[in-house]
């Protein structure tokens, strides 16, 4: 075991030695236990990725309070609650209604909650996400000005799952252009800044494309269990 604590740490550690400067990391811990996760902390890496509320909210509690919580996962309504008080950043806002909620969790804890809007860009239908015209519609209408309690931080999406680099590339190229179009609507380039895509399977095709956050689970941590 000791092996393999010595691993993470070290693979966390080489790995964002391999990416540009300006990519940040986020080690997906999700389903991993806590003892895996405080020797990651060893390598001084602070990001960390879950999708289950219950399981985020377990380990915030439980691990140093320095740590910068990233939801991945598909998020419901009933359970911002829970991480409007510490979360870092909500990667996967993929509706309006969502983003009400966040707001009005966000205004009761006293917090601009940082999210990323996240489109919908995979083939397969299983995916969430805004389609452009209705990000666009919501500017066009204004709502956006009602969301005092969220930083809106950037974009998310996730490719199709699939063999075929071509349709991949075509899909985060997408994404970098929804980027740069709702970039031009909010014109907060301070804020506004970060392009979320690219997994195990697929991050360098994603930053060769534009991302500039991916998120790493088995190839740091190994294949979920």
């Amino acid at each position: 075991m000791k092996k393999h604590i010595k691993l993470i740490a070290e693979r966390i550690i080489e790995f964002k030695k391999s990416l540009p400067q300006d990519v940040r990391l986020i080690a997906v811990s999700k389903t991993k236990p806590i003892e895996l996760i405080e020797d990651a902390l060893k390598s001084g890496h602070l990001d960390f990725g879950e999708n289950k509320v219950q399981e985020m909210v377990d380990k915030y509690e439980k691990l140093p309070k320095d740590i910068n919580w990233h939801m991945i996962g598909h998020l419901q309504r009933n359970k911002v609650k829970y991480i409007a008080p510490f979360v870092h950043l909500i990667h996967g806002v993929d509706s309006e209604r969502l983003m009400n909620e966040i707001n009005k969790q966000g205004k009761k804890n006293n917090r601009k909650i940082p999210c990323l809007v996240q489109f919908h860009i995979a083939q397969e239908s299983s995916k969430f996400g805004f389609s452009m015209d209705e990000i666009t519609a919501i500017f066009s209408e204004n709502k956006h000005l009602h969301w005092e309690n969220i930083t809106i931080k950037g974009v998310m999406g996730m490719a199709s799952f699939t063999e075929n680099k071509k349709q991949v590339k075509e899909e985060f190229q997408l994404l970098k252009k929804y980027f740069e179009q709702l970039e031009s609507l909010i014109n907060k380039p301070d804020e506004f800044n970060t392009v979320s895509m690219g997994m195990s399977n697929d991050f360098n095709i994603a930053i060769e494309n534009g991302s500039n956050m991916v998120r790493i689970g088995s190839t740091l941590f190994g294949a979920r269990s």
